[in-house]
């Protein structure tokens, strides 16, 4: 997510209706075996487009793997 979230940069996640999440929104996402913080380039009504900040697409996630929504991104060093 570099541009909008550094490597090692703190972040607030918190809960959310995956039905609600929308194009544009950063999510934490179960995927392949993990979880990925990934921005929302698409949505579909059962599926949501995850992908980074700088153009790389990772592909499709059912809603029902996104498990939060960044609700604050904390400054380096704090």
């Amino acid at each position: 997510m570099r541009g909008r979230i550094e490597d090692g940069q703190r972040v607030t996640l918190g809960p959310v209706d995956p039905q609600e999440v929308d194009t544009g929104d950063v999510v934490l996402v179960r995927w392949k075996g993990g979880v990925l913080l990934h921005l929302v380039k698409q949505a579909t009504k059962d599926r949501v487009l995850i992908g980074n900040n700088v153009g790389r697409i990772n592909g499709w996630a059912q809603r029902t793997a996104v498990v939060g929504r960044l609700v604050k991104v904390h400054p380096l060093g704090s």
